[in-house]
């Protein structure tokens, strides 16, 4: 075991490199005590000096990988979020697809006139009697999160919005949920004022029980880019075709012939994408 070893975080610092993370994070996709030992003790003997997060990473999943396919697409979920990117609009479906879920409908990308001044939405959902607003606010860095700046920016706005009667659904509403969704984390004042001012919060453990890891893994709600069996072309070209999760790819896999996937390939990703949502259940 190799504890003396400094290890270069992805907000640039830099730490001792604690095994007891990546025991962690190995045992919350499920991983046995001897699958573990195993990729700690390849990834302990390829270990050097200003190795980064990003290198342990990938050298793990790929030893993973190896015992379960399962297991590494849990392992890999948080950086399969970062591969919506690079910009935020597959992440703002990503969203309105959670909202679907909880049986919504919702669009994205609107332009709503508020009181004083119009504002571009990310996602406008509704059901019933309740009209949703939500900033998807996207990061492409782990260390990056979203701030009290961030949360004082999208109540303003959504202030503006709150006293306009909108028509979604053919139906007269007025909002009655304001949401900021991360794909990382939030800093604690962005939480405490976010509690304080009835503004939801979801990120990546955030809140501790219904966070969006949580929403992931007990829904099945992995992105299509956890697929190893795809490439980034592939799956771009997928999330362009509004499939974003593996439930929905393998409920309509023709989708597959349309990017030019085919044969054996067609099913080898299909598989995948079901074994990943059986064990998701």
């Amino acid at each position: 075991m190799n504890h003396l070893v400094t290890i270069a975080k992805s907000d640039g610092t830099k730490e001792l490199f604690e095994e007891e993370k990546l025991v962690s994070s190995l045992k919350r996709v499920g991983a046995r005590p001897e699958v573990i030992d195993d990729v700690v003790d390849e990834v302990e003997r390829e270990m050097h000096e200003d190795m980064t997060t990003s290198d342990i990473y990938r050298r793990a999943f790929v030893l993973l990988h190896r015992h379960s396919v399962p297991m590494a697409a849990k392992y890999s979920v948080r950086r399969a979020m970062m591969e919506l990117g690079p910009d935020g609009f597959p992440f703002e479906k990503y969203v309105a697809r959670i909202f679907k879920m909880w049986g919504y409908e919702s669009v994205t990308d609107q332009t709503l006139l508020g009181t004083c001044v119009d504002h571009e939405v990310d996602v406008v959902a509704w059901k019933d009697k309740e009209l949703a607003m939500v900033e998807a606010k996207y990061h492409n860095e782990f260390g990056l999160k979203s701030d009290l700046k961030v949360a004082l920016y999208v109540k303003a706005r959504f202030d503006d919005l709150a006293e306009v009667v909108f028509n979604f659904g053919g139906v007269e509403r007025k909002l009655t949920e304001r949401w900021l969704v991360t794909n990382t984390k939030f800093t604690e004042k962005a939480i405490k004022y976010g509690e304080c001012n009835h503004l939801k919060l979801l990120g990546w453990n955030y809140p501790i029980h219904g966070n969006l890891h949580d929403i992931i893994g007990e829904n099945g709600l992995h992105p299509i880019s956890c697929l190893s069996s795809l490439t980034h072309e592939q799956k771009r070209d997928l999330v362009g075709r509004n499939t974003l999760v593996c439930i929905d790819l393998v409920g309509n896999p023709g989708i597959l012939n349309d990017i030019g996937v085919k044969g054996e390939l067609a099913e080898k990703v299909l598989t995948e994408a079901q074994i990943i949502i059986e064990e998701a259940k």
